[in-house]
């Protein structure tokens, strides 16, 4: 009886029916409808087209000569550096220091953790507080110093400092929890018979943590990676339409639907933006794929 059960595929089905179509009908469909956006000429957000692009890839021409475009994919590539290395290396360590400890591992995890329930928007205001020029916290304390003049922490030369501090202390927390996670689910035996043969705990994390890690460092990588891409409203609130030339993808997307109201260019900035995902996506999948000797 409990085998043909579990033959009888059609109550899976019926299961999976309901949230295949809403995938379908809330993202494949408006994707797809994005791509052929990109390619007409929409006058605003909500309008008909008015009729294919002449030339049909002109958006994409235009994304190439467009000069805040390079700046908006070099400040991403930035992001994404700083997102893999900063929000995933720092999450890797502390999640690596926080399994070693005996006493006070909850706490730990609950301070980590507590930023990313915080909204990027308002992280955005709290940062925007303390960078301010005037009466702004790390002038006030500069001052308390012995600095006499303020500085600008949103002017030029350390605009993207300031914006990438925050946006990737948000996520440590995040990526911390997933690695713990990950951490919990290595026996403990591993870790003992290691240690009567002698291992370090240096030794051990080096040949037993860090590798069976490595599919769960593959996930966290993939999603720091992806959400670079997409990241928007922390950057957002602290640079409003990229001040200081702060512009990422995902800003400057925004930016072309709702303030410049050039619809069919944003759809091809979001297509270049998922097409970078699933490359780099794939690439991160490669460089962490097992290799068979």
């Amino acid at each position: 009886m409990t085998a043909h059960i579990y033959k009888n595929k059609k109550p899976i089905i019926f299961f999976l029916a309901p949230a295949f179509a809403f995938i379908i009908v809330f993202l494949y469909y408006p994707f797809i409808q994005n791509i052929i956006n990109s390619f007409q000429e929409i006058a605003g957000l909500g309008s008909a087209a008015k009729g294919w692009q002449d030339p049909w890839y002109s958006n994409y021409t235009a994304l190439l000569k467009d000069e805040t475009m390079r700046i908006a994919l070099k400040n991403t590539l930035i992001m994404l550096l700083v997102t893999v290395f900063g929000q995933v290396g720092i999450a890797l360590l502390l999640s690596i220091l926080t399994d070693r400890v005996s006493h006070g591992a909850k706490f730990f995890r609950v301070v980590y953790f507590f930023p990313i329930v915080i909204s990027a928007t308002a992280l955005g205001l709290l940062f925007f507080l303390i960078v301010l020029y005037d009466k702004g916290m790390l002038n006030q304390l500069r001052e308390f110093f012995g600095a006499t003049k303020l500085v600008d922490f949103k002017s030029k030369p350390y605009a993207l400092f300031t914006m990438m501090i925050p946006v990737m202390w948000q996520y440590v927390g995040f990526y911390f929890i997933i690695l713990v996670t990950g951490l919990n689910n290595i026996s403990s035996e591993l870790y003992e018979a290691a240690s009567i043969d002698g291992a370090t705990p240096y030794q051990q994390v080096k040949y037993l943590s860090l590798p069976l890690l490595r599919n769960v460092i593959c996930t966290c990588v993939v999603l720091a990676v992806t959400g670079s891409l997409k990241v928007f409203d922390l950057p957002w609130t602290l640079f409003p339409k990229g001040m200081s030339d702060t512009w990422l993808t995902g800003s400057y997307m925004f930016y072309q639907v709702f303030n410049a109201n050039n619809v069919d260019y944003s759809s091809a900035i979001a297509v270049v933006i998922v097409f970078l995902g699933v490359v780099l996506s794939k690439l991160v999948n490669t460089i962490f794929k097992e290799k068979e000797y």
